[in-house]
């Protein structure tokens, strides 16, 4: 396994997750790719997309078939850079989880991925993933709200 997604593999154990980060051969950077990579809806894949607002990165978790409406954030919110993403969470664009980064990150859920019991994130890289009860990600994230973003 790639030693990111095996450092990512040991973060989620500390969060007291028995998930286990898969890595597939094909890439799993988008939400489709993804989805037909471990065979589920593609809105049960997460989308882990980071803004920056008045300076604060903010990271929105999404359905892989939903899109996140900037407007719902709030004013002046823009989508981040790759350097801001690697900065903000320690993740590249494309395996960026939603959980587990190097420093706390205000978090916003997208209500719609409760539809879902089981979701799939990206697990530090872009051909690594994991499985995980969706009330369980909400609760394990300290700086978090649920609510329409897309």
């Amino acid at each position: 396994m790639h030693q990111t997604a095996e450092r990512f593999q040991a973060r989620l154990r500390e969060l007291g997750f028995d998930a286990e980060v898969r890595e597939l051969a094909n890439s799993t950077r988008t939400a489709q790719e993804a989805a037909d990579a471990v065979g589920v809806e593609v809105g049960q894949i997460v989308k882990s997309l980071v803004f920056v607002d008045e300076g604060s990165p903010l990271l929105c978790l999404c359905a892989g078939d939903r899109r996140v409406d900037t407007e719902k954030l709030g004013a002046g919110v823009r989508q981040a850079k790759g350097d801001e993403v690697r900065e903000a969470t320690g993740f590249a664009i494309g395996g960026v989880p939603p959980v587990g980064h190097d420093r706390p990150i205000h978090t916003v859920v997208d209500a719609s991925l409760r539809r879902f019991e089981t979701v799939w994130c990206a697990g530090g890289t872009p051909h690594a993933v994991f499985p995980v009860a969706t009330e369980a990600l909400i609760a394990a994230i300290p700086d978090v709200e649920v609510r329409e973003i897309s």
